[in-house]
């Protein structure tokens, strides 16, 4: 099977947990029967290679996410990375010519394109597998995914099939309409879009060269601003009609808001959280290394972070979005490919982070034009590289790099650092990279 996971999102409406780097699939809030917890993207990529261990996984992604892709799924994840972000469409022609032009996928094979972070069980990606399976026969050039719908809601766009087979044609399709239209397109025997769709490669780029002409990926890539800037269901599924629906009867939820996410939640706290017995519908998350006291409160979700804090009223917390729009604050967690780092301080003219690096990993070799770096090992091994010059490093030791300096930082065990930024123009644009010589 191949498989495209769209990953988009500015992470807004689970704000502070989330941000611009690190979006809602990022959060890692599911617990595993090893007791560990995993993210969306985790566990959704988890139950694809249970259903299909040989199912090509690609991630059409920005570059802000690319590092917490990979701290996340290591490093064989195909990823197709947006120049810009555009939509849906230009994000699904750039996944497709990567799996043909880079992965040397034929055209004539079928694509499965889903999002993320639906929460779902194995059954959703069986059939997943059936979709493809339906792509491949070639009776439809475009065929969906169709969820059962169990209520009336405007927050999805509705399916409307010619009958009530396992695979049918579709008659057309309503775009999230109000209470009262849902209710009618439900009786009618209408299904939830869930943002699948399945097709053969040759069928989207044939579709993508009616607006611009390209011979290969780099070629795209590089005119992917010329791709219109609009939903792939715009463009192409509402254009098409050979199109067939197959439904799906399992679990489904959409996890875009805190009073959804928490529903999802196996457990009412995580982190250092303690409730008094009168909390009633209560879920707490924590990242801070300080406790969270909740008492006598009632269908209310709170939660904490180096971004912020949350304390809101479950129903309420849907309409977080304009407050957050008008926040602008210096991110202060992410996740990177060699690790994470977490901002301690911010002063005028200094910054404070603790900076963790994954076993193996290391940083890239770089230096910065306006500021001094001061790095202190707090636990673990290492070997620092500055201008050329290896050192092996432990707890205590203290590197200092001055501007201009080249340096890295390479981890031989889990290896945490306290970094101080010194200057008056620190940036993280004030980056120079350089290749480390072996």
């Amino acid at each position: 099977m191949n498989i495209v996971l769209l990953s988009g999102g500015s992470g807004k409406r689970l704000w502070p947990l989330s941000n611009d780097i690190r979006s809602k699939q990022f959060i890692k809030i599911f617990k595993r029967d090893d007791g560990e917890y995993e993210s969306m993207v985790q566990k959704v990529y988890r139950q694809i290679l249970q259903v299909d261990p040989d199912a090509q996984v690609t991630i059409a992604t920005s570059k802000s996410q690319v590092s917490a892709i990979h701290n996340q799924l290591g490093e064989e994840v195909g990823i197709s990375i947006e120049p810009c972000r555009r939509d849906t469409f230009p994000a699904i022609v750039l996944a497709t010519a990567y799996l043909h032009y880079i992965q040397l996928i034929p055209e004539d094979e079928a694509v499965v394109v889903c999002p993320v972070d639906p929460y779902v069980n194995d059954d959703y990606f069986e059939g997943l597998k059936l979709l493809s399976e339906q792509a491949d026969k070639g009776e439809a050039n475009i065929v969906l995914m169709g969820i059962e719908a169990t209520y009336p809601s405007e927050k999805y766009g509705y399916i409307i099939p010619e009958d009530k087979e396992a695979v049918s044609r579709v008659l057309t399709f309503k775009e999230k309409p109000n209470y009262l239209m849902a209710k009618k397109y439900i009786e009618q025997g209408a299904l939830w879009n869930g943002g699948v769709f399945a097709f053969k490669l040759r069928y989207v780029l044939d579709r993508a060269r009616e607006f611009i002409d390209f011979t290969d990926y780099q070629d795209l890539f590089e005119k992917y601003e010329s791709l219109p800037k609009t939903s792939f269901d715009y463009a192409v599924v509402e254009k098409e009609e050979n199109i067939q629906v197959m439904r799906f009867h399992g679990e489904w939820k959409d996890l875009g808001t805190w009073n959804t996410l928490t529903e999802a939640m196996t457990e009412s706290s995580i982190g250092e959280v303690i409730m008094d017995p009168t909390c009633e519908n209560v879920h707490v998350i924590n990242e801070l290394n300080v406790p969270i006291l909740a008492m006598g409160l009632n269908n209310v979700v709170i939660s904490a972070s180096p971004d912020g804090i949350l304390i809101s009223d479950k129903h309420q917390s849907s309409f977080i979005k304009p407050y957050v729009d008008g926040i602008d604050q210096q991110i202060m967690y992410a996740e990177k490919s060699w690790g994470s780092f977490r901002v301690l301080d911010v002063e005028h003219d200094s910054l404070t982070i603790k900076v963790t690096l994954n076993p193996g990993h290391q940083m890239n070799y770089h230096s910065h034009l306006h500021r001094d770096e001061v790095w202190v090992v707090i636990s673990g091994k290492g070997t620092t590289v500055v201008d050329g010059e290896k050192k092996e490093v432990s707890v205590g030791d203290v590197i200092k790099m001055r501007a201009g300096s080249r340096h890295t930082v390479i981890a031989l065990t889990e290896l945490k650092m306290v970094e101080v930024q010194l200057g008056r123009d620190i940036s993280v644009h004030d980056k120079i990279k350089y290749d480390l010589e072996p």
